[in-house]
C-alpha cells in the first residue's frame, strides 16, 4: 500500500517540524505508543453508570486527572498486553455522551434538542449517525496519508462556500451506521491496508460524538484518532474528547465574529474557537488548517495567524491553504465569488513569516 503514496508522505515522519508538533502522533501511528482511547479504555471507574449525571462528571474529572500517570504506567505496552476493566473511563464517556444526546449540546449552539426522541437541532440529525463514505484518503497533509477518513452527514455550521455541501446540508442522506460497524471498518483499514490514522470529519464529527466513542469502545487495534473539525465543540464535548483524541486537525476560519456569522451563520466564534484551540493543545496535538478566503486576508487571515503565533507558536503545525473555490451559495456574495489570487497567498505567507510562524505544512 505504501508504494502508492506520494513521496512527501513517505518522508513526512522525518520532518523536524512534524516531529516537534506531532511527535506523539508519529509514535502512535508507528505503533511505538498507545493511542489515547486505548489508555482510557484501560482505566477502571468505580461508579455505577446509572448514577446521577453530576456524580458521573465528578468521577470522569477525577479519572482524567490521573490519565497522564496511567499513560506512563502503560509505557510502551502493546494492545495485547492491556487488561480492560468491566467498566472503563471510555464507558463512562459514552454514558455521558448519550445523556447529552437527550438535550443536545455537543456544539456551542446548544440547541438542547432531544435527539433520542427524534428531535433535531441545527445539525438536522436525530440520534442516529449517517455515513456518506469512508476510504483511505491520499490528499490530506503528508503526515496523515494514507488517512482513513470517515465522512459523516450533517454539520454544526452553515458555510455559504462549503465544498462538501451535499454532505453538510443533507442532500446526501448517508447510510445509518453503528459504533460497532465503524470499529470493524477501522480495524480492517488499519491492519490490512495500513492506514496511518482514523480521520473523523464530515460535515462535522461533533454531532456524532456518541457513536464515535462507541466505535472506539469496540475497537481493539492501536491507531491514532484525528478529530477533523470546525472546533465549535461545547466545553462538555471538549472534556469528553480529552483522553480520546490524539490530534486535532483544527479548522480556524475567521479572525472575527462578524465574518463568521455572515459566512457560516455562527455566533461568538472567536471566543469559542480560541478556547478550544487552547484546550486542544493542552489535551492533544494540533495541526491547524486556515483556508485563505478572497478579500479576507486582513480581516481574517492576519488575526488568525497572529493569534496562533502569540498563543501556540511553532509547537503546532499550520497549513495555510490556497484550495478555496466558490461553491454552494458563494455566488450570492461577490467578495468571495472567485478563487484566491497569488498575491493574496503571498500576503498570507508574509504575515506568517512576520509573526515567526515557520512550522508550516
Amino acid at each position: 500500500m505504501y508504494g502508492l503514496i506520494r513521496p512527501d508522505a513517505l518522508l513526512a515522519f522525518e520532518d523536524e517540524g512534524i516531529k516537534r508538533a506531532l511527535g506523539r502522533y508519529v509514535e502512535v501511528s508507528t505503533d511505538k505508543r498507545l493511542a489515547k482511547f486505548l489508555i482510557a479504555k484501560a482505566i477502571p471507574v468505580s461508579i455505577g453508570l446509572s448514577c446521577a449525571e453530576e456524580e458521573l462528571w465528578q468521577e470522569h474529572d477525577s479519572k482524567i486527572k490521573k490519565f497522564a500517570d496511567a499513560e506512563k504506567k502503560l509505557g510502551s505496552k502493546k494492545v495485547d498486553d492491556l487488561k480492560f476493566p468491566a467498566v472503563s473511563l471510555l464507558d463512562l464517556k459514552l454514558e455521558l455522551a448519550r445523556r447529552i444526546l437527550s438535550a443536545c449540546h455537543f456544539c456551542e449552539r446548544r440547541c438542547n434538542a432531544d435527539r433520542t426522541a427524534g428531535k433535531r437541532g441545527f445539525c438536522n440529525l436525530d440520534a442516529g449517525t449517517y455515513l456518506s463514505s469512508e476510504f483511505l484518503h491520499l490528499g490530506e497533509e503528508a503526515c496523515l496519508v494514507p488517512s482513513h477518513t470517515f465522512f459523516f452527514i450533517g454539520c454544526t455550521f452553515y458555510c455559504v462556500f462549503c465544498q462538501n455541501w451535499t454532505i453538510s446540508r443533507h442532500v446526501e442522506k448517508g447510510v445509518a451506521i453503528t459504533g460497532k460497524q465503524l470499529a470493524e471498518i477501522a480495524k480492517k483499514r488499519r491492519i490490512i491496508e495500513k492506514g496511518r490514522n482514523i480521520n473523523l470529519v464530515g460535515g462535522e464529527p461533533t454531532p456524532n460524538l456518541h457513536t464515535i466513542i462507541d466505535m472506539l469502545r469496540c475497537l481493539d487495534v492501536n491507531v491514532p484518532v484525528v478529530w477533523n473539525s470546525n472546533m465549535y465543540m461545547s466545553s462538555e464535548t471538549m472534556k469528553l474528547l480529552d483522553g480520546v483524541v490524539d490530534v486535532y486537525l483544527a479548522d480556524f476560519k475567521y479572525g472575527n465574529d462578524a465574518c463568521a456569522e455572515r459566512l457560516s451563520k455562527v455566533k461568538n466564534y472567536w471566543k469559542i474557537i480560541t478556547r478550544n484551540h487552547l484546550l486542544g493543545r493542552e489535551h492533544a496535538e494540533l495541526l491547524i488548517r486556515h483556508l485563505v478566503l478572497p478579500n479576507h486576508v486582513e480581516c481574517c487571515t492576519r488575526y488568525v495567524l497572529e493569534w496562533i503565533a502569540e498563543n501556540l507558536g511553532n509547537d503546532v503545525r499550520v497549513n495555510i491553504m490556497a484550495q478555496y473555490r466558490p461553491e454552494f451559495e458563494a455566488y450570492k456574495i461577490p467578495e468571495i465569488n472567485r478563487g484566491v489570487t497569488g498575491a493574496e497567498m503571498q500576503r498570507a505567507l508574509a504575515i506568517a513569516n512576520e509573526n515567526g510562524l515557520t512550522n508550516l505544512d
